[in-house]
Order: C-alpha cells, then sequence, then structure tokens
C-alpha cells in the first residue's frame, strides 16, 4: 500500500484512528455534504429549540393560568358582510405558506437543471408570497392592537397571558418569514446574473430552500397550537 502511494504520488493511507485524526487535521471533507448545506442544518436545529422553548412556555402558560383564556375563534375572527367567520385571515395565511413551500421546491428543481428563468421567477414567486404573509399579519397585528386593546402585558379580553405570548412568538416567526424573503431575493438575484452557473453549483438554491421549509414548518406548529387550541 505505501509502495504504491509512493509511486503515484499520493501519501500513503492511514488506517483506524490515527486515519480519521489525519483526515479532520488535513481539513478533509468527511461526509459527502456540502458545508453550506451541513451549516444550515446545524442552524436549522439551533432554532428548532427556540421555537420548543417558546411554544412549549406557551403551553405551560395556558394550562396553568387560571384567568379565562381568549377564544381564539372570536379573537381572530373577520366581520365580512355582517357575519363574524372565525380564523379566515389565519386560514388565507396558511395556504400561502403551503403554497409557497411548493414554489420553493419547484425553484431547486428546475435550479438544479440549470434553468435560470423559472428558477429566478418561482424563487421572487415564493418571496412574494412570504411579503403576502407578512402583510397579513401586520393588518392582523394592527387589529388586535388598535381595535381590540390587546397588549404585551395585557388585553381586555381575559388572561394578561395572551398578549406577551401572541406577540413572542408570531413576532418571533415573522421575523424569520421577513429575513427568509430577504434571503430569496438575494439568491435570486444571483441566480439570474449566472453566478451559479460560473461557480459550477445551485446547492445555494437548495439550502434557501430548506431554511424556508424550516419556516413553513414551524407555522404549522404555531397554527396547531395557538390558533386551534
Amino acid at each position: 500500500m505505501a509502495q504504491d502511494a509512493s509511486i503515484t504520488g499520493q501519501p500513503a493511507a492511514v488506517e483506524g484512528l490515527d486515519g480519521v485524526v489525519a483526515d479532520w487535521s488535513g481539513d478533509k471533507q468527511a461526509f459527502p455534504v456540502p458545508w453550506g448545506k451541513a451549516m444550515m442544518w446545524i442552524f436549522l436545529l439551533s432554532d428548532t429549540f427556540i421555537f420548543t422553548c417558546f411554544l412549549t412556555s406557551y403551553m405551560n402558560v395556558r394550562i396553568s393560568t387560571t384567568a379565562t383564556w381568549p377564544d381564539p375563534s372570536k379573537v381572530f375572527a373577520l366581520e365580512i358582510g355582517g357575519h363574524s367567520i372565525p380564523l379566515l385571515l389565519i386560514a388565507i395565511m396558511t395556504m400561502v405558506l403551503i403554497t409557497s413551500s411548493g414554489t420553493m421546491a419547484l425553484a431547486v428543481n428546475y435550479g438544479y437543471r440549470r434553468d435560470r428563468a423559472k428558477t429566478t421567477a418561482l424563487m421572487l414567486a415564493t418571496a412574494a408570497l412570504g411579503v403576502s404573509f407578512v402583510s397579513m399579519q401586520a393588518f392582523e397585528w394592527t387589529k388586535l392592537i388598535v381595535h381590540e386593546g390587546v397588549r404585551p402585558w395585557g388585553n381586555p379580553m381575559g388572561a394578561p397571558q395572551f398578549g406577551s405570548a401572541f406577540f413572542m412568538i408570531t413576532g418571533f416567526h415573522g421575523l424569520h418569514v421577513s429575513a427568509g424573503v430577504i434571503y430569496l431575493c438575494v439568491v435570486a438575484r444571483r441566480v439570474w446574473t449566472g453566478f451559479y452557473d460560473r461557480k459550477g453549483s445551485y446547492e445555494t438554491v437548495e439550502v434557501t430552500g430548506l431554511y424556508w421549509h424550516f419556516v413553513d414548518l414551524v407555522w404549522v406548529f404555531i397554527f396547531a397550537f395557538f390558533y386551534l387550541w
């Protein structure tokens, strides 16, 4: 083995634990996963812990409080034609995010086909859906603050913890969506200008998709725990 390696000009392979140490110290790629994707998974894992803490704290407050908890179907209802329709806006927001996951998945697909036009269009469509979601969330916040009098430290409809839980959880998620929109636009611009063609890889589009799908998945849990419970 050592003789063959010297003939080909390559260093002799080192087996066992010493070989693992040599590979890592030589900055070799130990697993067939791009560093950008690996780092995104690590970031998403840390974000999962944060959202889990938020939702767990919300459930603890919801269960332990002795004050009446506001009914989400009434708090988040919309008045249309003199009729109160419960959770209509929330349902539309959820459908918008689910649709954006579809457009993002298609963008990744066309990215690996190196179709710049379709990839850019689908990523911008995903960003537009994200902007629509944040706009509807801003409308929801305005309605609760201005018309219902909800504050982070209390509200006139029942348990004072409702306001703090709502603004903390939905606000943190909305911040992620807003950051995702900026991220999508930056990557879409690079796709359109041919940056990833010159780089030889469209993996960044897939990494962007991982982030966006995570944001959509988190909203499913927020929707289930906060609006339906």
